[in-house]
């Protein structure tokens, strides 16, 4: 048996989707930029699906680009805004995705004025600070702030931040990578200007993702060369990929609250588990209703085999992560458990993360194998139960 807790870093492919993109590789094989019939085929292909993914967020057809990702879709929002829209200051936080955070430092490095506000011991965000930021600032400012972290799950007041930023007149762009096809996107809602999303974490494909851009922040595009995406990003469009995300969004939508209930009894039951069967066990993560519903963030105390758990459930058939999958190839450790300080005498953070393929029989096979793994803090309960 193998157990997948890792939907956070990457979903499986709903067979629908799969079977939507193969028909596409199959039959509507023509470039999109091409005038004759098969190309205006497969460009009505591209724009339906386009169609598709502006309805699920509330978005026009004119604010939907798609990108190979979220990490393109952040790269563009944040470097373009700078390089076109005039900002000379981001305020963003301690506990962003790497390819936030590292597009910050390149920015900050060529002179881009970088504010990083602290979080709580959940994750939180001060956002009496942030206001204040807002009120004393004097250049552009843009604000970038995820809506859900990818690794303990805290959420973002996301409405409430874009309104601090419209009655500022600053710039908004939220890496939503997490929350896409999780919760339900209102653009007008949230007064925002740039959104990032990437497919494969809602049962889509790899590789494809979307930039929402609000028609009041257009930039020049990031990628030079051809017209496409009504010249905001050159190169042939991923056809197949962008079918393989309208289809698993439009899935995602339609499924949103038949998949909250399950992935959230499946959370739930874990916790429960875990709690019944170890010593000293702790979560990252905020409560169920206050946070992302498909992450649980479990703080393990100091043993002899917190080092290589990780190593140890992978050989046991569990798949799990220690931090953000685009970190590095290992368990180098996590900037997120190092802000919210839970990585201290010798504590061991751990990230489950589910979908709605998962089981509570799952669950009995997890906390099963870590019982054997670490049998010092197993509870003497659990162990005559065991």
């Amino acid at each position: 048996m193998r157990v997948y807790f890792d939907s956070a870093a990457t979903t499986q492919l709903a067979p629908e989707v799969i079977q939507a993109m193969t028909d596409v590789m199959q039959n509507e094989y023509g470039n999109p930029s091409s005038i004759h019939a098969d190309g205006r085929k497969v460009r009505s292909v591209v724009e339906e699906a386009r169609k598709t993914i502006a309805d699920c967020i509330g978005a026009s057809i004119g604010e939907i680009f798609f990108t190979s990702g979220g990490t393109e879709s952040n790269n563009m929002a944040l470097k373009c805004a700078v390089r076109d829209l005039g900002v000379k200051r981001i305020i963003t936080s301690s506990v962003e995705h790497h390819c936030v955070m590292h597009t910050v430092d390149r920015l900050e490095k060529e002179g881009i004025e970088v504010v990083r506000l602290d979080v709580d011991h959940i994750g939180q965000i001060n956002y009496e600070e942030l206001s204040t930021l807002l009120e004393n600032g004097s250049q552009k400012t843009m604000v970038s702030l995820m809506h859900a972290n990818n690794e303990i799950g805290t959420l973002l007041d996301i409405e409430r931040v874009g309104l601090m930023c419209k009655e500022h007149g600053v710039l908004f762009h939220s890496d939503t990578v997490q929350t896409v096809g999780h919760f339900p996107i209102d653009v007008d809602k949230m007064h925002i200007h740039f959104l990032s999303c990437g497919a494969h974490k809602f049962h889509g494909p790899k590789g494809v993702g979307f930039l929402y851009m609000n028609s009041n922040a257009i930039v020049e595009p990031f990628i030079d060369g051809g017209s496409q995406e009504r010249n905001m990003r050159a190169g042939t469009e991923n056809v197949y990929g962008i079918v393989g995300q309208a289809k698993a969004l439009q899935m995602a939508i339609d499924e949103m609250d038949e998949r909250i209930a399950k992935i959230k009894s499946i959370k739930q039951y874990m916790k429960d588990q875990l709690t019944e069967s170890f010593e000293d066990i702790k979560f990252n993560c905020p409560g169920m209703d206050n946070g992302l519903y498909t992450v649980l963030n479990t703080n393990f105390p100091a043993n002899s085999k917190n080092e290589m758990l990780l190593m140890h459930l992978d050989i046991l058939g569990i798949s799990a992560s220690g931090g953000s999958a685009c970190s590095s190839g290992a368990d180098a450790g996590s900037h997120v458990i190092q802000a919210i300080g839970s990585d201290k005498e010798g504590r061991k953070s751990i990230r489950f993360s589910f979908s709605h393929y998962n089981t509570k029989e799952e669950v009995d096979f997890v906390v099963e194998k870590l019982r054997q793994i670490l049998p010092e803090i197993v509870k003497k309960k659990a162990t005559v139960e065991a």
